[in-house]
């Protein structure tokens, strides 16, 4: 219970006075998180009762607009809760999250089973026709949304459904909880400094300072990244110690203990399936993809068909060379690949991953390079602002200022990795762009970086470089918003068209001119040299086959979870996906998933389930994109204008696949993709 007064003091009750209405972080304690979502929810359904009761015939005005003004003190205690859940979680937090997370699911059901709300809605429908385009899209969306929440069910069916969504908010949120404490018991403790031969002298110190945190003087801790493979791998000449990690990482969440994360899984997947029943589909992946570019699962099958045979054929023709550079001391194990792949683009290419890190600053790469590529395609320009505080001390705050030099929005950049911080790369948002609201953006990239020591400099990967490119292309979409309604706003797009921006924005990443700004050795000033440069472009289609089989068996995994008939119940999870793999064609025993069930957030607590396929449904949108830039020109003001016209302001505002067609002159067309993976033999 609240003292007295308490609520004057709670910073989520009123709208930020900050610039773009950061929220005020320094004011934000964890107390305040449990009172403000019970306020914000409260709050809104008082709004919506209004709504739903007032005697005035229904008009745009006072139903649709009004239910886009509804709820704004709920959207801003969830905005900064839920990325403090992912970004810098705590067992206090965590436990509000078991407790909020339900309630916000019933919150939501007793908003859009209002018979009388919806009755409101459609009531509208027949004059949608009078409305702005933006305006009858937003009519349109929200009566879908109404019907495909269950508006249109009938009471024991609603009353089933609340059950169920209850039930699978409680269930995600503790996957997450359950992973993340998995997988930090899970962090590989090395007690001799010789077996981590191989390993760069910074990452070695960062291994002994994350032991050092652990209370593990004299020893070293290598933590894990989300996906199976971990980046370690690549360099680590110890057998043994690689297999130890590769282990470690895939039976996260399978361990048999109070972190297992198989029976939550299951429950998931069979609570999805009941589901989509009541809607009349049979399964939960026709029911999503219902809505999505894709429109059903058939679609996605038929593309996938196009790519998995090449890929595993691939896949098998560089373990074959893999092979052959091992010899016949042992035979190629999944531990093996990363290591043995390095030695053969380095012996293929003539380049060494560790031989690029010196050239991959981390702020060098951000403001020569990512920040250096915007202003030039958009006329952006970034001024970092200390005196604004976010939400942890590594998070940094930027102001982006667009080319007349008026204020576009706020980027925050949380980069480097802790035990607190989910694993993966993501973009949130704070505050999201929206006209009849008066809001501008402010926008957060999240990556998992390892901190260096203090005063050491963070070098890169080349794949963390373009994760960093990646989820800047995310930033931008929602900077760039310019929609009237919240909930059309920036990355607010269909699931399977979200990843198409930012991954054209990747592109530049090895663009020449945006390469030759970044690329620079941190201690010596010299450029990264050309001939390497080349070497590096050259070496890229090298393990395409492995890349791609990994993705496309965990997209094949993510949907064989959501086909499954509805009444079906997994006993054994594990046996299920080693089927699931087997008849898809991708079951590698030295290529495994890059998530497998037990550690498969993206669909069990991340709002991917029957999507995984997006990021290559995106990425044939993206590669023909990317051809279109190099027709006309490449990084020149003239396509970024363009692009930015015609795809990264609209948001949800126009159809997805119109907007691209508005962008590039016609439909997408795969064979870029093809080429770029090599699978066109």
């Amino acid at each position: 219970m609240q003292t007295p007064g308490a609520e004057a003091h709670n910073p989520f009750f009123a709208i930020s006075e900050l610039p773009y209405r950061l929220p005020p972080f320094e004011r934000i304690e964890t107390a305040h998180y449990r009172p403000a979502f019970e306020r914000g929810m409260s709050d809104q359904l008082a709004e919506v009762e209004a709504i739903a009761t007032n005697p005035e015939p229904p008009t745009f005005e006072n139903t649709i607009v009004a239910l886009e003004r509804s709820g704004q003190l709920l959207q801003r205690v969830a905005a900064v809760f839920f990325n403090q859940a992912s970004s810098d979680s705590t067992p206090e937090v965590q436990e509000i999250q078991g407790e909020v997370s339900p309630k916000l699911a019933a919150h939501s059901d007793a908003i859009h089973l209002d018979g009388r709300l919806f009755a409101r809605i459609e009531a509208l429908l027949p004059s949608a026709g009078d409305l702005d385009p933006e305006s009858r899209r937003l009519l349109e969306r929200y009566h879908l949304e109404f019907v495909r929440a269950g508006a249109a069910l009938t009471d024991d069916q609603q009353a089933r459904l609340r059950e169920i969504n209850e039930e699978l908010s409680a269930l995600e949120t503790a996957f997450q909880n359950k992973l993340l404490a998995d997988t930090n018991a899970s962090a590989v403790v090395v007690d001799d400094a010789a077996q981590l031969d191989g390993l760069s002298a910074d990452a070695v110190t960062a291994a002994a300072e994350a032991a050092r945190e652990r209370g593990l003087e004299g020893k070293y801790v290598l933590t894990l990244g989300l996906p199976s493979g971990q980046p370690v791998l690549t360099s680590l000449t110890n057998r043994g110690l690689r297999e130890r990690i590769h282990r470690a990482s895939v039976s996260r969440g399978a361990n048999g203990n109070e972190h297992d994360t198989r029976e939550t899984a299951a429950r998931i997947a069979t609570l999805r399936a009941e589901r989509a029943a009541l809607f009349g589909h049979p399964d939960h992946a026709t029911y999503v993809l219902e809505d999505r570019t894709a429109k059903t699962p058939a679609a996605v099958h038929d593309m996938l068909g196009k790519l998995t045979p090449a890929a595993v054929a691939n896949a098998h023709a560089e373990a074959a060379k893999l092979q052959e550079a091992i010899g016949d001391e042992f035979e190629l194990r999944a531990w093996d690949w990363a290591h043995y792949s390095d030695k053969v683009r380095r012996q293929t290419y003539d380049i060494d991953a560790a031989q690029l890190r010196p050239y991959f600053e981390l702020d060098r790469v951000l403001r020569d390079g990512v920040f250096y590529a915007a202003g030039k395609l958009y006329g952006l320009s970034f001024t970092e602002r200390p005196d604004l505080v976010a939400y942890h001390p590594d998070a940094r705050v930027f102001e982006v200022f667009d080319e007349d030099g008026s204020g576009l929005g706020l980027f925050i950049g949380d980069f480097f990795t802790r035990d607190s911080k989910r694993g993966g790369a993501w973009m949130n948002s704070f505050v999201e762009q929206s006209a009849l609201l008066g809001t501008k953006p402010v926008v957060i990239n999240n990556l998992n970086i390892v901190k260096p020591p203090a005063g050491e400099p963070a070098l890169l990967t080349f794949d963390e470089v373009n994760t960093m490119f990646h989820e800047f292309g995310h930033a931008l979409h929602g900077l760039f918003s310019n929609v009237t309604y919240p909930t059309f706003s920036g990355t607010s797009v269909l699931r399977d068209f979200v990843e198409f921006p930012s991954q054209v924005n990747e592109m530049w990443a090895v663009w020449p001119e945006v390469l030759a700004n970044y690329a620079v050795h941190h201690e010596t000033g010299e450029p990264l040299p050309q001939e390497l440069v080349q070497r590096l472009l050259d070496s890229q289609i090298w393990g395409e086959g492995f890349a791609t089989t990994e993705y496309l068996a965990a997209t094949l995994l993510d949907l064989a979870w959501h086909e499954i008939a509805p009444g079906t119940v997994v006993e054994d999870p594990l046996a299920f996906e080693a089927a699931a793999l087997e008849r898809a064609g991708v079951a590698l025993e030295a290529v495994p998933p890059r998530y497998r069930t037990s550690y498969f957030a993206h669909i069990f607590a991340g709002g991917y389930s029957a999507g995984y396929y997006s990021y290559i449904w995106s990425e044939v949108l993206d590669a023909d994109t990317v051809e279109w830039f190099k027709e006309n020109g490449g990084l020149v003001r003239a396509n970024g204008d363009h692009f930015r016209k015609e795809l990264l302001s609209r948001g949800g505002s126009v159809d997805a696949m119109e907007a691209f067609r508005n962008f590039r002159g016609r439909d997408p067309q795969i064979e870029p993709l093809l080429v770029r993976r090599g699978l066109t033999r």
